[in-house]
């Protein structure tokens, strides 16, 4: 069975993106006439570099990334290619530890090993990989990420799918104040760059329904010592407690929130690991809301996730899996669009014009807007499921 995929008609391009693809054709041309082709392209073989978390408290999230991307690659791979090409992931653990993704990320592009970076896991990650790309002129294609930093300003070879964290903060504080009626929100965040990003998209939805933050703590990356930041909230007494960091983290700050007797509701963001946390917690993670940036992996209404069940082992299947094989889906369709002799150049610009719908799941760049979704989905965890919640109209 072939890939689900369907094209959508390109916009119009702009003058700037007119130049942007005639440099591609240049360099396309360049190459059939018998130059050097790009780093990590061979006759028969594309590859990736994929730095991000295979072992530490996030090892879930890179884990599951790579298994849904190695899924669809799979699948590609077994069909031919894409245009006699096979792709391959160069896969470097960086324990979510941003120095660690720096160095992985300096020592794949001197390599010349590979034709542009896939699958990265992490604000703080991102922000230490992103630079090093960007002057190497290597695509930085689709982070586990929703950060700012990754969307504004948009750059020529940074692409993102998934929401970002403002779409899912959003959508999240309308389910507390509306839905739920929770005014006193207290955010319990990591202290770096992650929990920055999220705080300020957090921080601004309240504002706009005339709230603000009703207590605030912090804990360290890849800490799991909650004990003290959870005793500061207690102080302010919340309602809600809205949580940045990783799964097990959260499982441990509910388990030392329920011995403290404060008996706040939790909510967080996709990052969490939702499959991970839901494993971690046990029945202690009952009630947590997540938002999600893709489908639930368990709905077989659509073609998309019917495929995705049939490729990916069921040990794997999960929403950081599905991530990596939509990832996976819409790189295969841009690296078509890049021609036989593809280039990163021709790459991006493919990119740049990109509108698939991959059988439910719907993903649209532009020049001037390089995320491809702003799709959330809010989930409930009940009896160790992530359950989809109806939002109230």
């Amino acid at each position: 069975m072939s890939p689900v995929l369907h094209l959508i008609s390109p916009r119009r391009r702009s003058g700037r993106a007119v130049g942007l693809w005639l440099a591609a054709a240049l360099l396309s041309a360049l190459a059939v006439g018998g130059l050097r082709a790009e780093d990590g392209v061979s006759d028969d073989e594309i590859r990736l570099g994929m730095v991000n978390a295979q072992s530490g408290p996030a090892a879930g999230l890179g884990k599951g990334m790579h298994a849904g991307a190695q899924a669809y690659f799979a699948r590609v791979n077994a069909a031919g290619g894409v245009h006699g090409r096979k792709i391959s992931l160069l896969l470097r653990d960086d324990s979510y530890e941003p120095a660690r993704t720096a160095e992985h990320t300096r020592q794949l592009i001197a390599s010349g090993m590979v034709f542009a970076l896939f699958g990265y896991v992490g604000t703080p990650t991102s922000r230490a990989a992103m630079p090093i790309a960007l002057q190497a002129e290597v695509p930085y294609l689709f982070p586990f990420s929703g950060a700012e930093v990754l969307r504004r300003p948009v750059h020529d070879w940074v692409f993102n799918v998934r929401a970002s964290y403002f779409d899912e903060t959003e959508a999240m504080v309308e389910r507390m104040t509306r839905d739920l009626g929770l005014r006193k929100v207290a955010l319990l965040m990591q202290d770096d760059s992650f929990g920055e990003t999220v705080k300020s998209g957090l921080a601004g939805a309240l504002h706009r329904r005339k709230l603000k933050l009703h207590g605030e703590a912090r804990v360290q990356r890849n800490s799991l010592d909650v004990a003290t930041a959870v005793a500061e909230l207690k102080r302010s007494q919340p309602e809600a407690i809205f949580f940045v960091g990783t799964y097990k983290q959260l499982a441990a700050a509910i388990r030392q929130a329920r011995v403290a007797g404060l008996e706040a509701s939790f909510f967080t963001v996709s990052f969490v690991g939702t499959d991970n946390f839901i494993a971690e917690a046990g029945l202690a993670g009952d009630g947590v809301h997540i938002s999600q940036v893709v489908p639930s992996p368990q709905n077989r209404a659509s073609a998309l996730i019917r495929q995705y069940q049939a490729d990916v082992p069921a040990a794997d299947i999960g929403y950081a899996s599905l991530e990596g094989y939509i990832d996976a889906a819409v790189f295969v369709a841009a690296l078509r669009e890049a021609g036989r002799q593809p280039t990163r150049a021709a790459l991006v610009q493919a990119l740049a014009f990109l509108q698939v719908d991959l059988g439910g799941f719907a993903v649209a760049f532009s020049p001037n807007d390089h995320q491809g979704s702003d799709a959330v989905f809010i989930t409930r965890v009940q009896a160790g499921q992530a359950v989809p919640v109806e939002r109230l109209r």
